[in-house]
């Protein structure tokens, strides 16, 4: 599969699972010398292979009109070398939670995962700007994952088949939080109980097996 059939199969998969309503949402693969993104104003069931837009380093566009949040995706590549695959969404459970304004805390271990004691929340910017992009690259600071205020969740990875794994975990996870604040009080894990799941997981990328 082309760089730019595989952004657009996992687009496409993200609009199968409610996660880009109409043309919200996007995905981005890092190539070299810029990368490629869905296009502006596409709903995800539509998008082909051709329909991908290259965005050089330079700012040339090439083959359509790319994302209204390219500026986000641009912003990440360059905070983060170890990014090379970012997915956007508004998924509902996490755009609900961030609807809120509040972050994600450990309240399961599988939210360690993504980077530490807790999934931030970065403030309200309205979209597509320069300003939303460095609030989105600050609350992303040692993590591989956010929540957008009133707007939605982003997540970058190594590759797109990780990206978009950690989208679905991470709607997953924002589910289950609403559900357990819904039935009480939710048990957030303690600082030692987030250390030693940290550890864990490293351990965990390193091959061992449990």
């Amino acid at each position: 599969m082309s760089e730019r059939a595989a952004v657009a199969a996992a687009y496409r998969e993200l609009g199968r699972r409610g996660f880009t309503p109409g043309s919200a949402g996007n995905v981005s693969l890092r190539v070299r010398g810029g990368m490629f993104i869905t296009p502006s104003g596409v709903e995800a069931g539509a998008v082909t292979a051709a329909g991908i837009v290259r965005l050089a380093e330079n700012g040339r566009v090439t083959g359509g009109v790319p994302s209204s949040e390219a500026p986000m995706h641009r912003a990440i590549y360059r905070a983060f070398p170890a990014a090379g695959a970012i997915i956007h969404t508004h998924a509902e459970a996490g755009t609900a939670l961030a609807c809120l304004g509040q972050p994600i805390p450990a309240f399961h271990y599988m939210v360690v995962a993504f980077g530490g004691a807790e999934i931030r929340c970065a403030p309200y910017v309205t979209f597509g700007t320069p300003e939303l992009a460095r609030a989105a690259v600050a609350a992303l600071d040692g993590r591989r994952a956010c929540l957008l205020a009133n707007h939605g969740v982003i997540v970058h990875a190594p590759d797109l088949k990780a990206a978009l794994a950690d989208a679905i975990v991470l709607e997953s996870l924002a589910r289950q939080y609403l559900l357990a604040r819904a039935a009480g009080t939710v048990r957030v894990l303690t600082a030692a109980e987030v250390t030693a799941a940290m550890q864990r997981f490293a351990s965990y990328r390193r091959g061992a097996t449990g």
